[in-house]
């Protein structure tokens, strides 16, 4: 058995053995989930919440934009507070004040330490009780805890509302003035945010940690660090060496092949496109669109994090709240990357086959026809879900769904899985001929097409989560798209699509590419696909949750140590022969694709996943600065070299190409993101951090910290970044603007 094939049998056990282990666990988080309860009753029988109110209350959260509002289990946005540790926070001052009165006829804040002790050690012996009736499936709690979520009732239905008195607050949550007109609604959202709050401190049967492993770390009410989040995180640093010393021993022992004899000229320099690969293009001035409105809103939900409900002075929350803008940027995030992806696989499917099948081009057209409209009409169904135009039901099926990167609603979700398949349809008609064919480097060719499948097939496990699952189940398979779909099987394709253009262009072996990409695959699944779960830690799982993916997170990180062997491999090529200068901002959006797999996938990704480390910083903007350094330095940066090589076969003026301007775009996307990252987001998620360890998570998401002198300053330090980073998204569409323009110029002399 030749060393390839062993490798391809070994990429499909890989796959087979962690979907078998990923969909056990799952079935372990749906029985083990934190149970919704038919009611929630006090010792003298007076109804708090029932299950419909919990359910109703799900469905507000989520109209109103969900995650895009703050934050619930750590899970969503970082202006306005984490929900559940806001809950936990105020229903443990009521509390307190209560029993003070009571017992010393004071308020807690004037008691001395042994009586404050006393107080607290009661509440925490009350609250962290299991009185979950699996039979009745009643919660009892005591009057006096009773009393305590009243108050807690009071103020979020005046701080949804419309009370004057909150109106500050409400600027600085970056909340719009009556969020939730409807006071009935109101009172539901409360249900949902307790029973997050109380799976988030109530310990689970026979067990001395929460449902969500003792998160979010609150000492005042007994949420500490488990032993299962120390050692995990232990024995995940030591995976980590373990993983990296092999891999280092690998490369070190890898005999390292010659570049090939380089071609005299660009092979691709004669080859014409096709019909279809010319209609490709409008995808990609799409992309460009949609990714300067991103950056617009980008700018705008940043200044949220100052002003609040304005835009230097402009009462802009009116119309673009920031649960809007937010939900817009994070969305688009997605959609302009992917737009630029897709259109790159219908390129290079029908390169590659040199075949193109029969209404080929419709087929492109139609289909981005239908892309352009879920685009659109999902924005204007988020729109109208969160300034609350539509019932609970309707906003979920065609307004917001409340979950980050899959809040478009249900119907829009649906057509875009349509379309995917749509997309996978056009690929495999495209590329068949060279699936069959038994060429020098098919086994590219034939892990391509298998990320094409798994890209068209994983988005729909988006699906398998409705308006009333389970917290945890629908954090599960949320999680599914967001790291399963965009950072497994997107990069799997691109790790393909690199090596094929590069075969292509004579840069590299066909033996040395199947090689190198089998291989490569294999380390990036080994680790990717159970790695999913380090997002889960604190979603209302079980402890093996964390075993599980404080383990395998720390194996995602192992090829990204070595990512720079990738970027000199990339950077050799251009110099070689005098014409791959054609290409040389591509390669070099290649090399900095690799920089940003290291530090903003990489280091900023370990900074967060062991369990000990994200128990702390989840949800502060430590988890911003790892997002915005992975999706936008790794994914955005190699979706513009896709588009750039796409482009370059698609001009049909190729002496027009400006390299000059992509110069300028290149170094002030790559700068702009670092000067935001370095100057702004990560100092504030350390600030975050000191805070959480002095005082709770609760504090770190607090007006305090975040408008705190300090901080303030350093979210102003980000314009900088911003500036540069946009200049550089206006130079790019100025790029694109000029081909175009230029070549239908040439083509009408």
């Amino acid at each position: 058995m030749s060393r390839l094939k062993a490798s391809v049998i070994v990429l499909f056990a890989i796959c087979f053995i962690s979907f078998a282990v990923l969909l056990s666990l799952g079935s372990e988080i749906y029985q083990e989930a934190p149970p919704i309860p038919s009611k929630v009753v006090t010792t003298s029988g007076k109804v708090i919440f029932t299950k419909k109110d919990i359910e109703q209350g799900e469905l507000v959260w989520r109209s109103m934009g969900g995650h895009e509002l703050g934050s619930v289990w750590g899970h969503g946005s970082y202006v306005a507070p984490d929900w559940t540790a806001d809950w936990l926070h105020r229903e443990n001052q009521a509390w307190l004040n209560i029993l003070a009165k009571q017992q010393f006829g004071q308020l807690y804040a004037t008691l001395a330490n042994p009586k404050q002790a006393f107080l607290q050690q009661q509440i925490r012996d009350e609250i962290r009780q299991n009185s979950f009736n699996p039979t009745t499936k009643v919660i009892t709690i005591s009057n006096d805890r009773g009393l305590a979520i009243d108050e807690v009732i009071a103020h979020n239905i005046k701080l949804f509302g419309n009370d004057k008195s909150l109106d500050k607050l409400r600027q600085d949550y970056a909340m719009k003035n009556n969020t939730i007109p409807s006071r009935e609604h109101r009172e539901e959202l409360n249900a949902f945010l307790f029973w997050g709050a109380w799976a988030a401190v109530t310990n689970r049967p026979n067990e001395n940690y929460s449902y969500t492993n003792n998160w979010p770390y609150d000492p005042s009410i007994g949420n500490i660090p488990t032993s299962d989040n120390i050692v995990w995180s232990v024995l995940s640093l030591v995976v980590l060496l373990m993983g990296i010393g092999g891999l280092a021993w690998y490369q070190a022992a890898l005999r390292h092949e010659p570049l090939p004899a380089i071609p005299s000229q660009d092979p691709l320099i004669n080859i014409k496109p096709t019909p279809s690969q010319k209609a490709v293009g409008k995808y990609f001035i799409t992309a460009i669109a949609l990714f300067l409105l991103q950056i617009v809103l980008g700018g705008i939900t940043a200044h949220y994090s100052v002003e609040g409900q304005d835009f230097y002075g402009i009462p802009l929350a009116k119309i673009l709240p920031y649960s809007l803008t937010r939900t817009w940027h994070t969305q688009l995030a997605v959609f302009w990357i992917a737009t630029i992806w897709l259109g790159t696989g219908l390129y290079i499917a029908t390169s590659l086959s040199k075949h193109e099948p029969k209404y080929q081009r419709l087929g492109v057209n139609v289909l981005w026809v239908v892309l352009v409209l879920i685009v659109f009409g999902s924005m204007a169904g988020e729109w109208f879900a969160i300034q609350q135009y539509f019932n609970l039901d309707t906003s979920f099926l065609i307004g917001h769904q409340g979950m980050e990167y899959i809040d478009l609603g249900r119907v829009w979700q649906i057509l875009l899985f349509i379309g995917l398949l749509v997309w996978l349809a056009l690929v495999t008609a495209a590329i068949y001929p060279s699936l069959v064919k038994n060429s020098n480097d098919r086994p590219v060719i034939l892990v391509l097409y298998s990320s094409c499948v798994a890209i068209g097939l994983f988005y729909g496990a988006g699906l398998l989560q409705g308006k009333h699952t389970n917290l945890a189940m629908a954090e599960y398979w949320r999680w599914w798209v967001v790291h399963l779909w965009v950072e497994g099987f997107f990069e799997t394709f691109a790790t393909s699509v690199i090596a094929l253009m590069f075969v292509r262009l004579g840069l590299v072996r066909a033996k040395t590419a199947n090689s190198a990409v089998v291989f490569t695959t294999i380390i990036f699944l080994t680790g990717g696909l159970l790695g999913t779960l380090h997002h889960l830690y604190f979603a209302g799982t079980p402890t093996s949750i964390v075993a599980w993916g404080a383990i395998f997170s720390a194996l995602e990180v192992v090829p990204l140590a070595l990512i720079g062997f990738e970027a000199v491999d990339s950077y050799r090529y251009l110099k070689t022969t005098p014409w791959i200068h054609n290409y040389h901002w591509a390669i070099m959006f290649f090399v900095a694709t690799a920089f940003w797999n290291l530090v903003g996938a990489g280091i900023l990704g370990f900074l967060i996943n062991p369990p000990i480390s994200l128990y702390y910083i989840q949800g502060l903007n430590t988890t911003a600065a790892h997002a915005h350094g992975s999706f936008m330095g790794v994914y955005g940066m190699l979706g513009i070299g896709l588009m750039l090589i796409c482009l370059r076969g698609i001009s049909s003026k190729r002496k027009l190409w400006s390299e000059k301007l992509l110069k300028y775009v290149f170094w002030t996307l790559n700068l702009g993101l670092g000067a935001m990252l370095v100057f702004s987001l990560l100092p504030v998620g350390i600030v975050q951090f000191f805070a959480v360890i002095n005082h709770g998570y609760w504090y770190a998401r607090s007006p305090e910290v975040i408008h705190s002198e300090l901080v303030q300053h350093l979210v102003w330090a980000r314009m900088p970044g911003d500036l540069l980073f946009s200049l550089g998204g206006i130079i790019l569409a100025l790029f694109l603007v000029k081909l175009i323009f230029q070549n239908k110029v040439a083509d009408v002399r």
